[in-house]
């Protein structure tokens, strides 16, 4: 396997810590030192078909934005499907999955400079199939940083959990960026989690402030999530969903609540509601997010007239209200290629806030 291209690999605490956030801003940072960079990710969990392959997520957002030349059977080798793991236990084909990830990095590297290698949660994530994090850093020789949510404390905690696995399969960590802390104590978290990080022997690489932006869905990301069918044509999709007002309420009662950015849910046999919201887009300074009708009532022709001139998007679903608000409160949102505005930002945070120079020195 290629041992000279230089790799480092992204691990995290947790799933959904900002290890991709951080891999798509690293990718830009170090494109300043190394042009020509590769990625891969090897063990994908949430994947979509491409080509009839079966893509990690991240590998296509990373493609999308970077244009990385590389093939995406090879950034992304190995898709964890719902019957993965016991074909794996029936099997125990170790030897050949890792040799997979190895031929697929050397593919990879080809002709690059450098390679990131992004991992899928924290040190142990695959140890089922023999596939840890650990064990995969291990086989690809790569060294690896940590991404933790905000805090001292409980993500030392698990730091420590996570660096006694890759240190038992002898995976140097380069250090931690510690992720999604409130900006006012930047500066406190950098003090004392460098002081305890210090004590385990690893290096703080940065501290990135919170941005809400970052977890707020997009009217794209709710229409494909919902599996949700379009009403209207309009160029708003990417729309960032601020807050949720159900429109359960009279109409009268409901347009108090029509404010800029908000998601309005409601059955789609409540046409009051879909004419008190279109009435209330008069004032440009409280322009809906978008709609969602639900239960899959599809509006009489009066209310589709008026729906289909609306500016912000219009979807329908067969959900009900409940379980549509439900959905996205509980909803872990995924950067999508088509967030321009989130993806400058993670950009930015990663620039200001991480030492890259640091990473690259202990490589």
């Amino acid at each position: 396997m290629n041992t000279s291209t230089p790799r480092v690999f992204i691990a995290a605490t947790r799933q959904n810590d900002g290890k991709t956030t951080t891999s798509l801003g690293l990718l830009a940072a170090l494109k300043q030192y190394y042009p020509r960079i590769g990625y891969i990710k090897p063990v994908g969990q949430r994947f979509v078909e491409v080509a009839e392959h079966k893509i990690d997520e991240d590998t296509v957002l990373m493609d999308s934005v970077y244009h990385l030349d590389c093939p995406l059977v090879d950034m992304s080798p190995i898709a964890v499907e719902p019957d993965f793991t016991r074909k794996y236990l029936q099997e125990s084909n170790r030897g050949a999955l890792t040799e997979k990830i190895q031929n697929a990095f050397d593919r990879v590297a080809w002709q690059k400079e450098f390679v990131l290698c992004e991992g899928s949660g924290h040190a142990g994530v695959g140890s089922v199939f023999d596939l840890s994090n650990a064990q995969v850093a291990k086989c690809l020789g790569a060294k690896v940083v940590i991404v933790t949510r905000g805090g001292i404390g409980k993500p030392i905690d698990e730091i420590a959990l996570n660096q006694a696995l890759f240190e038992k399969y002898g995976v140097e960590i380069i250090g931690v960026i510690i992720n999604k802390v409130l900006p006012e104590k930047i500066d406190f978290i950098a003090e004392f989690a460098s002081k305890g990080l210090k004590r385990h022997g690893l290096e703080l690489l940065g501290v990135l402030p919170n941005q809400p932006i970052l977890s707020k869905p997009s009217m794209a990301a709710l229409k494909e999530e919902l599996d949700a069918e379009l009403l209207n044509q309009t160029n708003l999709l990417n729309n960032l969903v601020e807050d949720v007002v159900v429109g359960a309420m009279g109409a009268n009662n409901a347009a108090r609540y029509f404010t800029n950015g908000k998601l309005l849910i409601t059955p789609g046999d409540r046409e009051d509601i879909v004419f008190a919201a279109a009435a209330s887009q008069a004032n440009q300074d409280n322009q809906l997010a978008g709609i969602v009708l639900t239960g899959n009532f599809r509006p009489g022709k009066a209310a589709m007239e008026v729906i289909r001139k609306l500016p912000f998007p219009v979807l329908i679903t067969e959900a009900d209200s409940y379980q549509v608000a439900s959905f996205v409160h509980n909803l872990i949102v995924k950067t999508r290629p088509d967030d321009l505005q989130k993806i400058e930002v993670i950009r930015d945070l990663i620039a200001r806030y991480v030492n890259v120079k640091k990473i690259l020195s202990a490589l």
